[in-house]
């Protein structure tokens, strides 16, 4: 499992190697979901049966149909003993020792609940079943078995299922810790948005991906008006709240845009990224965006500007250069105070103001800190298009980076 980085590869990764090291030809992980009393199959690696999925989105089955991981085992532990795995069969529990054999739920009505059921319904003949525990509880299983015919599994397979689960328990410990890491390296604590960092990764292959074959990238900037008033006047409980409920309509308005990425850049400024959807789909989606942060009580509405490579902005050689014109369309809207959204290469200063700020506007985030302009941007670079307001932004004027 050393290469697996998600959880679901971890899953696979586990599942495979047990299925493997004890001789089976199917395994799957299960989770326990406490709140909803289930047990729920993360994974099925091996030869599946025909109503089994690989990666089940909605595999479940009751606790009470599966006691052991509930009763089972707690009497052990409570009795001082370790949770140690257990074998069964399709026709009932295996023949040995006492203490690794496990009956499951009794029939009711005649017809068998739990495992033995299953075995039958899939054609096999017996199974092993190890819990898995982290931090001291029962986590969920790791299940694998062997088709009919096969000879049944036996107490040394037992204990050994009972170390695997152990080693698999460590495994899945870990990457829950580096999904929690990752998710924190990506994620805005305040709002749950994803960060800066996270744009940046993704503007950056979004350029890349433009550069090659054209697919639109584009970029909302927006910053939310008066938070510094509320802060003052309300306290910063109560700024924290209207950010909190303006990455909630970022989000909302985000989801228009198949794929695209709501993010919070920090402080007050927040952004759209959106790779595939044409400009005017963007644009339609930073009014809708507008007009709900608007409404939002103690607000002053957002100042929002817009870049795209849909529209005719010249060259986008960089990430930097897509940032450096929402950036200057976002000034140019907040400066107007603008209740619509400014869109570069529709309105006539917004090129202009990218390669020039003004001498002020230096001492804001604005504009990356991008070095100074070098090439022309007279005309639309390649995937770019040349839409009927190009007018004065598509005049001669340096490029930044």
């Amino acid at each position: 499992m050393a290469s697996a980085h998600t959880p679901r590869e971890t899953w696979r990764a586990a599942a495979l190697g047990a299925r493997d090291a004890l001789g089976g030809t199917f395994a799957a992980l299960s989770m326990w979901e406490r709140d909803l009393g289930r047990l729920k199959v993360l994974v099925n690696a091996g030869q599946r049966a025909a109503d089994e999925e690989e990666f089940p989105d909605a595999e479940t089955y009751p606790v009470h149909q599966f006691s052991e991981i509930t009763e089972f085992l707690h009497e052990r532990w409570a009795g001082g003993g370790e949770p140690n795995a257990w074998v069964e069969t399709a026709e009932g529990p295996a023949e040995g020792e006492p203490g690794y054999t496990h009956m499951g739920a009794p029939p009711v009505h005649g017809v068998l609940r739990g495992r033995v059921a299953a075995l039958r319904r899939r054609g096999r003949g017996c199974c092993v079943v190890a819990p898995i525990v982290m931090h001291g509880r029962a986590w969920g299983e790791l299940y694998v078995a062997r088709p009919a015919g096969a000879p049944v599994f036996d107490r040394g397979d037992a204990d050994f299922a009972t170390v695997l689960a152990s080693v698999v328990a460590a495994g899945i410990a870990q990457t829950e810790r580096l999904e929690e890491v990752r998710k924190l390296a990506f994620t805005d604590p305040l709002t749950g948005l994803a960060n800066r960092r996270a744009v940046d990764m993704r503007l950056d292959e979004a350029v890349e991906r433009f550069l090659s074959d054209g697919t639109v990238v584009s970029l909302v900037v927006c910053d939310l008006n008066g938070l510094k008033r509320v802060n003052d006047t309300h306290g910063h409980a109560v700024g924290d709240r209207l950010l909190e409920r303006f990455g909630s309509v970022l989000s909302y308005c985000g989801a228009m845009l198949p794929g695209a990425l709501a993010a919070r850049l920090g402080g007050d400024e927040f952004c759209l990224v959106s790779v595939g959807p044409e400009a005017d789909e963007v644009v339609r989606a930073a009014d809708e965006l507008c007009v709900r942060a608007g409404d939002l009580e103690l607000g002053e509405g957002v100042a929002c500007g817009v870049a795209s490579t849909g529209d005719p902005i010249g060259p986008v050689p960089s990430a930097r250069r897509l940032f450096r014109l929402a950036d200057a369309a976002q000034y140019r809207a907040k400066a107007a105070r603008s209740p619509k959204p400014v869109v570069a290469g529709r309105d006539g200063t917004v090129i202009a103001l990218a390669d020039h700020p003004p001498s002020s506007s230096r001492d804001r985030r604005s504009f990356r800190d991008a070095p100074a302009p070098q090439a022309p941007d007279a005309a639309p670079g390649p995937g770019t298009g040349a839409g009927p307001e190009a007018g004065p932004e598509a005049g001669p004027g340096p490029s930044g980076a």
